[in-house]
């Protein structure tokens, strides 16, 4: 049997246990962004391929390993791997759901109270030799807030917004969500501790709104010049989800004119982010009210252990004959 590995050389080695059944398989480890005949080359003959979760697997690919079985994403996205063409193969395509659940939670209530204590600004400001005045500047105006101060609500409400719910439990938060799908019974709410609305109603009644979403046709720029202007006057927002989500026209105009105080984003519209991304090149002003981060919600050293667990289990359970979990295409 061997894996074609299609993603951070090494990453194979340095998150499956010892035991894995994968680490005993033929590997062939080809970084992302390559020609299709370059994976060919390396690793046509391959059984399964590990895929990063950002890294096209095309039609002409999957057509062209007649061993292959199975297609994994290291990740949650699998919206670059052509699931007709492995339907057409017989190809199991499969992602690692929940894997970054706690990683991406973590993220997103990071932001939040980096926003309700001006965290960046404080930093520079101590850096600058003005911590005494910064101090005495936030109690004068009484503007830092608590998370507990507010009600949060979730757009979305999938592994990743649950865990964040249950992370702001602790914090003491009115916790709103909102899912098109699927609302939990009354039960699930009350042991979950959230509270349903429909969107326009979350949006009012919410002091930070965070997505938690994935992006297709209905989702990409969900967060619109509507969405913001339904918004709470001096609210939050947080992006941890996609950048594709978000109109970044109608965020700037939302920061510019004060409907929201910050904006905490951890992934924008068009990685990899280049220095004239139009959120990058604001007023001062508007500047003041941003907090990035370079996308790494999901990218934590246990996020890819817990991934490289399910794909382990899931090679394993095509090796005997059986149907992985957490497939994603109509084989």
């Amino acid at each position: 049997m061997k894996i074609l590995h299609i993603g951070k050389k090494g990453n194979l080695e340095r998150y499956s246990r010892s035991d894995s059944v994968l680490l005993k398989m033929a590997l062939a480890d080809v970084p992302i962004g390559q020609p299709v005949e370059t994976y060919l080359k390396a690793g046509g003959d391959a059984d399964f391929i590990v895929v990063d979760a950002i890294s096209p697997v095309p039609g002409d690919l999957i057509r062209k390993m007649p061993n292959l079985k199975m297609i994994h994403s290291e990740g949650v996205a699998f919206n670059q791997i052509d699931l007709k063409a492995a339907d057409d193969c017989g190809v199991y395509v499969c992602n690692a759901k929940g894997m970054n659940a706690v990683a991406v939670a973590e993220q997103a209530v990071l932001l939040m109270v980096g926003m309700l204590r001006d965290v960046v600004h404080g930093d520079a400001q101590v850096r600058s030799g003005l911590q005494i005045q910064t101090k005495e500047g936030y109690i004068s105006r009484g503007d830092l807030l608590e998370l507990s101060d507010c009600a949060v609500g979730l757009v979305g409400y999938g592994d990743i917004a649950k865990e964040t719910a249950r992370l702001l439990r602790a914090y003491g938060v009115s916790t709103i969500y909102y899912n098109k799908r699927h609302r939990l019974s009354e039960a699930e709410e009350q042991a979950q501790g959230v509270i349903y609305a429909p969107l326009k109603a979350l949006l009012e009644r919410s002091d930070i709104v965070s997505l938690h979403l994935p992006v297709n046709e209905t989702t990409a720029r969900i967060a619109d010049r509507r969405f913001f202007a339904a918004m709470r006057p001096g609210s939050y927002f947080v992006n941890t989800a996609r950048g594709e989500l978000v109109d970044d026209g109608a965020l700037i105009e939302a920061l510019e004119t004060g409907k929201l105080a910050m904006a905490g984003l951890d992934t924008l519209d068009g990685e990899p982010v280049q220095k004239n991304h139009p959120l990058l090149n604001q007023s001062e002003a508007v500047e003041r009210k941003l907090i990035f981060s370079p996308h790494i919600g999901g990218i934590t050293r246990q996020s890819f252990f817990r991934s490289y667990y399910m794909i382990d289990e899931a090679v394993r359970a095509v090796c005997a004959g059986q149907r992985p979990e957490h497939v994603v295409n109509r084989v």
